[in-house]
């Protein structure tokens, strides 16, 4: 036990608190339970089997928080099945992260899930504050001597920790930062909480350029394979620093807007940005965490994909303009693989491409590509969209840029569709928007180009009378009676134009809904929402939302 360190049971609740006069030499888990020597966690019994039963569960649980509580790492790693790891952390909690008085009050176990509250009190150059969570611990059996375990990931310390993670307390890594929207008002987690992670990460990138003094704080701190450390995410300030002053591109009316519309189910994602700038204006996730799926998501886009595949028709001649047939049927073949449309649509052998992009006709664009071959799709994905150059997109955060991959197989013309291989975000599809509509390829930033000196992506981008019929194309499908896009974009102000797109991952039940869309000079945006069904009826919303308050 370590110095300094007195230990209490309140009202079934594990305390430690440390003093300067000592160690307690109260034992807590041998008063509880005894040693383990012959209870059902090993001993002399022989080894044990199957999941653990809920009394091992209990008991595990109970043994592993108290040695906890009482800052025992030795005790707390023996009832783990990772003790270097479990040791080395908890270590770190009173060692790192200065933690003098720790209160854990566990909760009903679910299974061999427990739950349990965390209430801690860090203390560092005489200045305190407490700490508060709460975090979960699932017990085991161990493979090799049977005793019921904790299953020892960092994340039982906290939540938010990763592995290589460390909590810890002191002077700050970088100076705070009041990050403002692109009129100067000022954005925060609270008001905007899909800007957590951002703000996080802007902050640990660019706050030594900002003219900022850091504070002193409790920390995650993550360490990136190169070896350079920097804070993930402050859990909380014990002396404040003088934050610099942070512009990014974002308009705090459609972040506002952003962050209501993805609630509305359990797991979605908007992006929306400035076809004349690249700004990003949005971005807003729900029931991810800390995950930024809006910009680092990879999944299949459904039909949106079919922007890239029209333009890609248009600029290989495979078809002279939008109003060249592209027959619709009830099915095709292609590569060995036979593709349906969405159930329900009529076929129609005069229809144009403007009309099979209209309604989302998939036989249509398939038909159409062993004339274009899956080497010019890729091509004009990369070339003139700017999508999976392995150049990863300088955003300012971490980002992934798209991926078109040629596989050989029906793989490619699924693609086309944007089903097999493709690999996007609405980060992605809302610059493949702006793209189509302007013929230029602006990276998307979220600071200006000047923080971090960094290098953006260039693209060619799109000859005009390709730009113009796309514009037509995304137009109709956005106000015409067949459009798939027009019921959702009913409302939106201005010159419009959209994209739905349904698509599966992973033999899922319901397709994952897409949508993309523009405002005319204001903004475009694009939503993904997992297991939402068809485009227009799910993501389609919320980006009609997002684009109304883009203004």
């Amino acid at each position: 036990m370590r110095k300094g360190v007195k230990v209490a049971i309140v009202g079934g609740v594990f305390t430690v608190m440390v003093g300067g006069a000592g160690y307690g030499a109260y034992n807590i888990v041998s008063a509880v339970t005894g040693d383990g020597g012959s209870s059902s966690l090993g001993g002399s019994q022989a080894k044990r089997t199957g999941p653990p039963t809920g009394d091992e569960i209990k008991e595990t649980s109970h043994k592993f928080l108290s040695a906890w509580s009482k800052n025992d790492p030795d005790e707390a790693a023996h009832y783990t099945n990772n003790a270097d790891g479990a040791l080395a952390a908890i270590e770190g909690w009173h060692d790192e992260a200065f933690i003098t008085r720790t209160v854990l009050t566990p909760g009903k176990a679910v299974g061999a899930k427990v739950p349990f509250k965390v209430r801690a009190t860090v203390t560092y150059d005489k200045k305190s504050r407490t700490l508060e969570y709460a975090s979960s611990l699932t017990v085991v059996r161990g493979e090799t001597t049977g005793r019921a375990l904790v299953d020892w990931e960092p994340s039982v310390l906290h939540p938010d920790l990763r592995k290589g993670d460390k909590l810890v307390t002191g002077e700050a890594a970088a100076p705070p930062i009041e990050a403002v929207d692109r009129n100067g008002a000022v954005l925060t987690a609270g008001k905007y909480p899909s800007l957590g992670p951002v703000l996080d990460q802007l902050r640990a990138k660019y706050g030594d350029e900002t003219g900022g003094s850091p504070g002193v704080e409790t920390s995650i701190e993550r360490t990136a394979a190169d070896g350079t450390t920097t804070t993930a995410k402050t859990l909380v300030t014990l002396a404040k620093g003088r934050p610099g002053r942070l512009r990014t591109t974002i308009s705090a009316s459609a972040q506002a807007a952003a962050e209501q519309a993805v609630t509305k189910f359990p797991k979605a994602a908007v992006v929306a940005v400035s076809p004349t700038t690249g700004g990003v204006l949005a971005v807003a996730n729900h029931g991810y965490g800390e995950f930024n799926a809006a910009f680092s998501a990879n999944r299949a886009p459904g039909s949106t994909m079919k922007i890239i595949t029209a333009a890609a028709l248009l600029d290989n001649a495979v078809l002279p303009s939008m109003n060249a047939k592209a027959p619709c049927a009830d099915s095709v073949l292609a590569l060995g693989q036979t593709f349906h449309n969405l159930k329900g649509m009529a076929p129609d052998a005069n229809a144009t491409l403007s009309s099979s992009f209209q309604r989302s006709c998939n036989t249509s664009f398939i038909k159409l590509s062993d004339d274009l071959g899956a080497d010019k799709f890729a091509a004009e994905a990369t070339r003139r969209f700017g999508l999976g150059k392995d150049q990863d997109w300088q955003t300012g955060i971490p980002s992934f840029d798209g991926n078109v991959p040629v596989n050989g197989d029906s793989q490619d013309p699924a693609g086309m569709i944007g089903q097999g291989n493709v690999q996007m975000n609405p980060l992605n599809m809302a610059s493949v928007t702006a793209t189509a509509i302007t013929g230029t390829f602006r990276q998307p930033i979220l600071v200006a180009r000047e923080y971090g000196d960094r290098k953006l992506a260039t693209a060619q981008g799109l000859p005009a009378p390709t730009v113009a019929q796309l514009r037509a194309m995304m137009h109709a499908t956005a106000t015409s009676p067949i459009g798939t896009a027009t019921q959702a974009m009913a409302g939106v102000p201005g010159v419009i134009g959209a994209k739905t797109g349904s698509a599966e991952s992973d033999g899922q039940a319901v397709s994952d809904s897409w949508f993309t869309g523009y405002r005319d000079g204001v903004a475009t945006a694009a939503a993904m929402v997992e297991n939402g069904g068809h485009g227009g009826t799910a993501a389609g919303p919320i980006v009609a939302t997002v684009l109304k308050n883009a203004g």
